[in-house]
């Protein structure tokens, strides 16, 4: 039981042994320790600034991703809806065109037909001419075949030219 019950001088030497060592801690040690807790506070401190500084930044950065993604799905849009405007009038354009071109190809073949045409009709006229003229030919030829007939014919076309 010796050991829960010390003698009163090892106690004394204990409490001086301990208050030197409280002391020289306390003037050694304790500005180091305060002073290292002190800096770890410090850069505690500077982190968390740092971290809010880094969040608020990144909120900001969030924000402005936002506007440029909405400024782009904006300019997409417009982009689509011109492009749609485009493809419209070119489509547009090219049914002018195209229905401007059948037109001119109907112009002209309506003319190509209508110049056949009349060429066939100057070309009948001039066959039915030349039968009409050969037929009077056989039929003064057959009427004139005397004299008298002849003569009689010219006193007509000379009377007929006075």
């Amino acid at each position: 039981m010796e050991l829960f019950t010390p003698d009163s001088g090892l106690v004394i030497w204990m409490f001086i042994s301990f208050a030197i060592l409280f002391i020289i801690l306390a003037v050694f040690a304790w500005p180091a320790i305060m002073k290292g807790i002190a800096e770890r506070a410090n850069f505690i401190d500077k982190g968390v600034e740092y971290a809010q500084e880094a969040k608020s930044q990144l909120d900001g950065a969030r924000e402005e991703a936002r506007g440029i993604i909405d400024e782009a799905r904006r300019q997409q849009a417009d982009i689509l809806r011109d492009a749609d405007k485009m493809k419209t009038r070119i489509v547009e354009e090219a049914r002018v065109a195209a229905q401007t071109e059948a037109s001119k190809v109907m112009d002209q073949a309506k003319e190509s037909i209508s110049q056949a045409q009349k060429e066939a009709e100057k070309n009948l006229r001039n066959e039915v001419s030349a039968f009409a003229l050969e037929i009077a030919q056989k039929v003064v030829r057959n009427q004139l075949k005397d004299e008298k007939s002849q003569k009689e014919l010219v006193e007509t076309l000379m009377g007929d030219m006075k």
